[in-house]
């Protein structure tokens, strides 16, 4: 298969088109290469160059996906963000990256800092910036080339193959990397169909089974919490899937059998991936009868394990380490943290597996401190710091809860400065200053957090003191 360029829209096959699913509308390659025109034009009279930084964040995915292409076409870096964001979150996303223009509903205040015309700055070559936090301090924005987004995709599609993604159904976010680059700009690359209906309600999802034999999908990817919802409110569909993705959050062995099932096809896969490495790294199939945790081999790069002792090696236990084209070139001015990410060239993903003699690789945990909630990684340092900002509160240390829907829910523990205080009048005011998914779903007053001997608040002894209040 010919490569692609994402700077020419050009390069894409001239059967590749986007439907979208609630407006009932479509754009043909060469339609969308028109509106791509005509936006960069806009954004060119609006001072938009090469080396420019813009975020995007429009509501409409069909709009997203234009603002991206005209960007890319003017060598400009786009910074995509969710279309949710708050006043204050858009701000210090703003100031982070130095953005010129703000694509999408602009909620920050008037006179908040907007840079003039030509005086953001972007190194040769950046072409994307996916945001990985960033409530209440400077976001993690991971910095991607038209080089490693290429690459990834290219990867992608040799280990997927066009025929698959013939007719492709997007559920999920447009503005992170597992929806744009895995869902979205890989089907499109493979002159596939791609029918985007991001973040359906649960009333919507009654439709599910309709869409699938209406529009006669062959390939979709989401996560787990879209089929713990799916399975509980949507018929099987008379049509089976060639191929399903699951990824962004653990997959259980049981889940991912049901998933099959409903799907009518055996070839659903288990998906490792991150932002820094583009979105998707590999994938195995339930076919591999790999069980919990294994994701396979490398898709367009190598792995490695850095073990207890900080060796390198082939295979083994410990942190895994990832090789690829489609790697990152750095956090956006975060070089102490890009330094610290890498090693030997290898990066440090903070999972921990299990990788065989054959490269075939097994997740078994995790050690950062990310709060999955159906796929949307929210830091829980990043809650602590939004909780202590509260003038009633004298410390907090947030942690993931179980939950049957969403994986986990964000969930901390806070010590007040006097009584009085409710976790409903803590919650609203959450609500005013972060995203939907980053706002506690249960908090729990203490009178002091446990700490380990050298001082430091114990986040595990936290957790299991706070679960183990939980009447069930």
């Amino acid at each position: 298969m010919p490569s692609v360029s994402l700077h020419d829209l050009n390069t894409f096959p001239s059967a590749a088109t986007l439907v979208d699913v609630r407006q009932g509308t479509s754009l043909s390659r060469d339609e969308l290469l028109g509106e791509v025109r005509r936006r960069a034009q806009s954004l060119r009279e609006a001072g938009v160059e090469a080396g420019s930084s813009v975020v995007v964040g429009q509501a409409s995915a069909v709009d997203y996906i234009v603002d991206l292409f005209a960007l890319w076409s003017l060598g400009a870096m786009a910074v995509a963000v969710e279309p949710n964001l708050t006043a204050s979150e858009q701000s210090l996303v703003a100031e982070s990256v130095g953005a010129l223009l703000w694509r999408g509903e602009d909620r920050r205040e008037i006179g908040s800092t907007r840079p003039e015309k030509g005086s953001t700055t972007s190194d040769e070559g950046d072409a994307l910036v996916l945001l990985t936090s960033g409530t209440t301090g400077r976001p993690k924005g991971v910095v991607h080339s038209c080089h490693s987004l290429n690459s990834r995709i290219e990867a992608n599609l040799q280990a997927i193959g066009p025929d698959d993604l013939a007719n492709t159904l997007l559920v999920l976010p447009i503005h992170f990397g597992h929806g744009l680059i895995g869902n979205t700009l890989t089907a499109l690359a493979a002159g596939g169909t791609v029918h985007l209906w991001p973040g359906p309600s649960v009333a919507e999802m009654k439709e599910f089974p309709a869409l699938v034999d209406n529009a006669q999908m062959s390939f979709m990817s989401s996560v787990p919490a879209f089929w713990r919802i799916a399975l509980r409110v949507a018929q099987r569909p008379a049509r089976s899937f060639a191929r399903v993705h699951v990824g962004s959050a653990p997959l259980s062995a049981v889940l991912w059998g049901q998933i099959a099932d409903w799907c009518g096809t055996r070839r659903v896969f288990n998906m490792y991936g991150m932002s820094e490495a583009a979105n998707w790294i590999a994938g195995a199939s339930i076919e591999d009868n790999g069980g919990d945790g294994f994701v396979g081999r490398p898709w367009g790069g190598a792995f490695a394990v850095l073990d207890g002792s900080g060796a390198i090696s082939p295979s083994g236990s410990g942190e895994v380490l990832v090789r690829s084209p489609s790697m990152m070139s750095r956090y956006f001015g975060l070089p102490q943290e890009t330094a610290a990410t890498f090693v030997d060239g290898w990066l440090k993903t903070g999972d921990i597996g299990q990788l065989a003699a054959d490269g075939n690789l097994t997740l078994v945990g995790r050690s950062k401190s990310e709060i999955n909630r159906a796929g949307a990684k929210i830091l829980a340092e990043e809650i602590d710091m939004l909780l202590e900002h509260h003038p009633l509160v004298v410390e907090a240390c947030a942690f993931g809860m179980p939950d049957a829907v969403a994986g986990e829910v964000v969930a901390a523990a806070v010590v007040a400065r006097e009584p009085g205080l409710t976790e409903d009048d803590l919650r609203a005011w959450c609500r005013e200053r972060c995203r939907r998914d980053a706002v506690p779903a249960r908090l729990f007053f203490f009178d002091s957090l446990p700490r380990n001997d050298r001082g430091k608040v114990s986040r595990i002894a936290v957790r299991e003191r706070a679960l183990g209040s939980v009447v069930r």
